[in-house]
């Protein structure tokens, strides 16, 4: 770079400090893209009669994509227990975090995000989407293949030290492959129906907290063929949470039956909030 001195023209030496500050800029630039910002963690909360596999489709092609994609437990015990552990989970990852839901998964995550400012997004898929307040069986509504008779519905299965009165709800084999796995393929539901976790009774009837989609923006990718949380259920929850729907021909499983749309949105959550 050519250097200045006293008797440089004002004119040339303007020129020269317009030429070092575009240089700079540039360096500022390639140094910025050189080190991207990091790309968030998504984390995957499954529902009741379902387990972390319910995931696989989704989170195979996330880690396809380079994303670190974390696929906790969760509980089925209470609204509280299991939203404290996703919420102590949440506290051990660094950086931006895409939090997303299915089925009683949802009521998960809108209370395990509360508060926590690295969750920039929650996806819900085939959802609750509680206010504070609702419970499960309210929010599924009448319409709901789960609000007949329950003992059509359940196996009733007791668990040590539970609270007086409550129980296992295991769904009946007629119920899982009917309602719950409609569209999956018949040995592919028998085998998830075979390897359902059970949602404790009381779990359905708790009251959800402080809802986390009223300060976190939110997506919901709604099944319009779900039996177990009706379409208009769906919609209602996730307009009145302002999230960005996305519809898909699908049951209540659309993260198994489609996991490519379910992708995508999560996707686009991430695009959205980095």
């Amino acid at each position: 770079m050519e250097q200045i001195h006293a008797g440089t023209p004002w004119w040339r030496r303007l020129l020269l400090i317009v030429v070092a500050t575009v240089a700079s800029l540039a360096m500022v630039q390639a140094g910025a893209a050189a080190y991207p910002k990091p790309k968030p963690t998504i984390v995957l909360v499954h529902g009741a009669w379902a387990d972390g596999s319910s995931w696989n489709g989704v989170t195979s092609r996330l880690q396809d994509l380079g994303y670190d994609v974390r696929v906790p437990p969760n509980t089925l015990r209470s609204v509280d227990t299991d939203s404290e552990t996703v919420a102590d989970f949440l506290e051990t990852l660094r950086g931006p975090i895409i939090l997303a839901g299915h089925s009683y998964g949802g009521t998960v995550i809108t209370n395990a995000a509360t508060g926590n400012r690295n969750v920039k997004a929650l996806v819900f898929v085939d959802a609750f989407a509680p206010a504070q307040g609702e419970n499960v069986f309210e929010l599924s509504g009448p319409n709901s293949a789960l609000s007949g008779d329950p003992t059509t519905l359940f196996d009733f299965v007791p668990y040590p030290q539970s609270p007086p009165g409550d129980v296992d709800l295991y769904l009946k084999q007629n119920v899982f492959l009917r309602d719950f796995a409609s569209g999956v393929p018949t040995r592919m539901a028998k085998l998830l129906y075979a390897a359902q976790r059970p949602l404790a009774l009381s779990a359905a009837q708790d009251g959800s907290g402080v809802p986390a989609w009223q300060t976190i923006r939110s997506w919901y990718v709604l099944g319009t063929q779900d039996k177990i949380i009706p379409p208009d259920r769906q919609r209602f929850m996730a307009e009145r949470a302002n999230s960005r729907i996305t519809e898909v021909r699908s049951g209540h499983l659309s993260l198994v039956t489609h996991p490519g749309v379910v992708t995508g949105v999560i996707l686009q959550a991430v695009r959205a909030t980095s």
